[in-house]
């Protein structure tokens, strides 16, 4: 068994990061229990569970010797998999866990430190996991998994000129598909939209075959595809993109957050519900149907705030500060209160600095009617000449304050 994922996996979780480095994550941070015997919760498997059996079988082999690398690997990312798909925090502290024999060790085998890196990622230790994934790329050139996850660090940094780096480096390690989907995505936010379009359609049309593409790389780049046409002002192509790419998975958290959005900014929130039905326990999720059902004016909404705002309260209690951005949101979308919004929105550029926190801090510096606290966000408009009208016209608004 090999230690390194599929392709396919790997692009799974990468969907996650190029959307802020999981923002599902956000409202709890993983956690390794102090003893191998504390029980974080109990949750009810039924014997028919296909994904129950799995789990239970790749923790009985952990369990066995935590110190098996094969063990450690596959039950890391098995959950870190599970997360790809539910957005449940407590994967991740179960992947954690399972690198548990490796995850102090200053110099642990190649696998369990790739794995470390994307767990530390998760936390915002973006130093942190990229000392690791050069440390493996390193003594392995060839290790195309450190380059895909070194790149998708790096453009939540806004270090675009590293990132496209870092995609040419992998392309001839990788699928076709997925290397056009690396280089579009720096194309999409430095000024080459129209060019990153032109890439990702050309990639679906000649590489996204059954059997030459999995239906996990079709998602990742259909939504890469979908959220470059939106910001470009194309909602007819975006929603075109978005629905293909739901129509081979309707379940993917990560493509439902960012449907969602666009509906919401449609304002078409009656179909937010629809969408979202029967998936409140995922952060990110009950936001957008608290956004949704609060526009609405239906009196969920009142319920959807106050679990939001008990699951933030506990979050910080915690000392969790990975919510920050999704917080601003629910401060200045559902809260009303723009000051607090500022301030958790100027932490989060403080750390990543993709189209979604920069307009989140445009959004609350305008609201709060401070256009100092937007410079950063202005700046970096400016520096990467992204193709966003709606980015612009929220700048040229704060422009107009006195």
């Amino acid at each position: 068994m090999s230690l390194y994922p599929t392709v396919s996996a790997t692009l799974r979780l990468l969907a996650l990061v190029f959307f802020s480095v999981c923002s599902a994550a956000a409202t709890a941070q993983p956690r390794t229990p102090a003893l191998d015997n504390e029980v974080l919760e109990r949750v009810p498997a039924r014997a028919n569970d296909p994904d129950a059996r799995t789990l239970a079988a790749l923790r009985a082999a952990w369990r066995r010797d935590p110190a098996d690398a094969e063990a450690s690997a596959a039950l890391a990312r098995y959950c870190l998999g599970r997360f790809s798909t539910d957005g449940d925090p407590r994967h991740l502290g179960c992947a954690q866990a399972a690198l548990g024999h490796w995850w102090a060790q200053p110099d642990p085998p190649p696998a369990m430190r790739t794995l470390r890196a994307v767990v530390l990622q998760y936390s915002h230790r973006f130093e942190a996991a990229l000392a690791d994934l050069d440390a493996v790329l390193r003594a392995d050139p060839l290790a195309h998994e450190a380059w895909l996850w070194r790149a998708a660090i790096l453009m939540v940094q806004a270090r675009h000129a590293e990132a496209r780096q870092a995609c040419e480096q992998v392309a001839a390690l990788t699928t076709p598909l997925s290397a056009i989907g690396c280089r579009a995505q720096v194309d999409a936010v430095t000024g080459e939209a129209a060019a990153a379009v032109k890439a990702l359609r050309e990639g679906l049309t000649q590489h996204a075959r059954p059997g030459i593409a999995s239906d996990a790389e079709r998602v990742w780049v259909l939504t890469r595809l979908a959220e470059t046409e939106e910001r470009r002002g194309q909602p007819q192509a975006a929603e075109a993109a978005y629905r293909e790419a739901l129509a081979i998975d309707a379940r993917d958290f990560y493509l439902q957050a960012a449907y969602a959005d666009f509906l919401l900014d449609h304002d078409r929130p009656a179909e937010v519900k629809t969408l979202l039905a029967g998936r409140e326990r995922v952060d990110v999720l009950l936001l957008r149907l608290a956004i949704a059902t609060h526009r609405l004016r239906e009196p969920a909404a009142t319920q959807h705030r106050r679990e939001l705002a008990a699951r933030f309260d506990a979050a910080r209690r915690l000392g969790d500060a990975l919510h920050e951005k999704e917080e601003a949101r629910f401060l200045l979308e559902l809260q009303g209160d723009a000051r607090r919004a500022l301030e958790l929105a100027r932490r989060n550029f403080a750390l990543q600095r993709e189209p979604a926190d920069t307009r989140v801090l445009l959004e609350a510096a305008l609201a709060a009617r401070d256009k100092a606290a937007a410079e950063p966000a202005l700046a970096w408009l400016a520096a990467t000449r992204i193709e966003a009208p709606r980015l612009q016209a929220l700048a040229e608004q704060l422009g107009r304050l006195p």
